[in-house]
């Protein structure tokens, strides 16, 4: 039995170290250089090419190598193969402390005084007065940013799929409730997982809810938002600026009109970096339980896409 690492556009040395440093005498072997893949059971899968599946005859386990499980093409794994993702809670605190950046940098207008330094310009405004934050997507980043908003004197309220209660969050759920939770929000913060039913779901249908005075915050997939709607609404006033950490094509084109765009703020995907130590922990003990046939930890559900 041996563990293929296939984590694509990326250097793994560390990882890999990592790795057998936790797994002494295990086979590990990173995609394309595998010798036997028939003693493949388990893949650590990042972007994995769509080829690599059907050569995988003894695949037991999939691990995602994220929080999410976006990186995998499922739809071409056997039913009876498990999917994992990793579960870093240092991650969703940071993910917090980010989101709490942004909407705070947009309220005391520091990104006008940014470009009003350059041009020597003196002019102090009020700040921004919108409390009202709406989280889509109450997973566990939802759920941990949720808390660190709210710790800061913050409204929330937050949509999901399906029902779900979290303190102190004014929670809705379901196409019917989306157009309530939009309609009064100052900051809308996107969290949700990247599946068939939410890609391209932050369009123009979405910012024409939203008061035009709110601001996007995207720190989930990139392929979540409809580039061409978002410019739209910007150059329209049907919102106030966004900020994106994640983009459809990654690095971002250096073209792209996001970069110099005045209401957009571009950070290079750095919102919550999975931990290298925390994953191959999870990664290794999800290892021996396959071997053991013990419980794998952080399964998803396939059927839903998280």
């Amino acid at each position: 039995m041996s563990l293929l690492v296939c984590v694509t556009k990326r250097d793994n040395t560390k990882l890999l170290a990592k790795l057998r440093s936790l797994l002494p005498g295990v086979e590990i072997n990173e995609w394309p250089h595998c010798p036997n893949l028939e003693r493949v059971r388990c893949v650590l899968a990042w972007g994995a090419p769509d080829n690599l599946w059907p050569q995988l005859a003894n695949l037991e386990l999939v691990q995602s190598y994220g929080a999410g499980v976006d990186g995998i093409a499922m739809e071409l794994l056997p039913e009876q193969v498990a999917v994992t993702r990793i579960v870093d809670k240092k991650l969703a605190e940071d993910m917090a402390e980010y989101v709490l950046t942004h909407v705070l940098a947009h309220k005391l207008r520091l990104h006008q005084y940014f470009s009003q330094q350059t041009q020597r310009l003196w002019k102090p405004k009020r700040a921004h007065q919108g409390l009202h934050i709406g989280i889509l997507g109450l997973g566990e980043l939802g759920k941990v940013t949720a808390k660190r908003l709210i710790a800061n004197g913050f409204k929330v309220s937050g949509w999901s799929a399906r029902d779900k209660s979290v303190a102190e969050v004014n929670c809705y759920a379901g196409e019917s409730q989306l157009p309530t939770f939009l309609s009064e929000l100052d900051y809308l913060v996107c969290l949700l997982p990247l599946t068939e039913h939410t890609k391209g779901m932050l369009n123009r249908n979405i910012y024409e809810q939203l008061p035009n005075h709110c601001v996007l915050i995207n720190v989930a997939r990139g392929l979540h938002v409809n580039e061409e709607d978002l410019l739209w609404a910007l150059n329209n006033g049907e919102l106030a600026g966004a900020c994106l950490d994640v983009f459809a094509q990654e690095p971002l084109a250096e073209g792209h009109p996001f970069w110099s765009h005045p209401a957009i703020t571009v950070t290079p995907h750095c919102a919550a970096l999975t931990s290298i130590d925390t994953a191959c922990e999870q990664i290794a003990a999800n290892y021996l339980a396959l071997i053991s046939s013990e419980r794998i930890s952080n399964q998803i559900d396939r059927t839903r896409g998280y």
